[in-house]
């Protein structure tokens, strides 16, 4: 596969599962990273497995300003985005606090917005990939995840409609649904047992995010 050295990427939620696994193969191709996550602590782990180059940025990205804050700390524009942080806490309907559905949303959609609109310009001069880590829950509803499905579902109404408004723009948008229950964090806490025992590794999943990117690029180079 080739080189990413061209490319400055933001990964959110990289401090672990699948958003880690994503940072070591773009570091493996020579991506400038800049990781986010709410964990300081994870984050600086996954960087110091890739070597310690990596920008890293510690930030709730349920806060719209401290989001705003990030954003303004990344140093310079970005050619690829993979927004991949989200809060999944399965509760039935009745016993979801506002606070908790507001977070859910916040993180997923709010700062994907966020995130999305300050790079735009930038994309727009020189062409960018925009990647959202949707789910099953994007498609379909599931019982006890009225926050996170709201979330997910908006994040796949949201990347359709910047995949319109790129693509004269040499702008990319997609979303990225894993076809298998996987091993991270989130799903030892939330997924039954019968899930557990068929779950597979975030590094079988990674490298479509790159794929992606490297495509994106390959696209580009050729109408030029």
């Amino acid at each position: 596969m080739p080189a990413l050295s061209d490319q400055r990427v933001v990964i959110t939620g990289a401090g672990q599962g699948l958003g880690a696994a994503i940072a070591r193969v773009f570091a493996g191709r020579g991506a400038d990273l800049v990781l986010m996550d709410v964990d300081g602590v994870g984050l600086q782990a996954v960087n110091d497995q890739i070597g310690g180059a990596a920008t890293t940025i510690t930030v709730d990205l349920a806060d719209a300003k401290a989001t705003a804050r990030a954003i303004g700390a990344i140093p310079g524009p970005v050619d690829t985005l993979i927004h991949n942080a989200a809060i999944l806490r399965p509760e039935p309907l009745e016993a979801v606090s506002l606070a908790t559905f507001r977070a859910t949303l916040d993180v997923g959609i709010q700062a994907a917005f966020q995130l999305s609109q300050a790079f735009w310009p930038d994309m727009k001069s020189g062409g960018g990939t925009l990647i959202f880590v949707s789910s099953q829950s994007g498609i379909k509803g599931f019982v006890d995840e009225t926050a996170y499905c709201a979330a997910k579902h908006a994040l796949e109404g949201f990347s359709k409609c910047l995949a319109m408004e790129g693509a004269d723009h040499g702008i990319l948008s997609c979303t990225i649904t894993p076809g298998k229950a996987m091993h991270t964090p989130m799903s030892e806490q939330n997924y039954p047992p019968e899930l557990k025992a068929q779950w597979i590794e975030p590094e079988r999943l990674a490298p479509a995010f790159a794929h992606i990117a490297i495509s994106r690029d390959m696209a580009l180079a050729a109408s030029v």
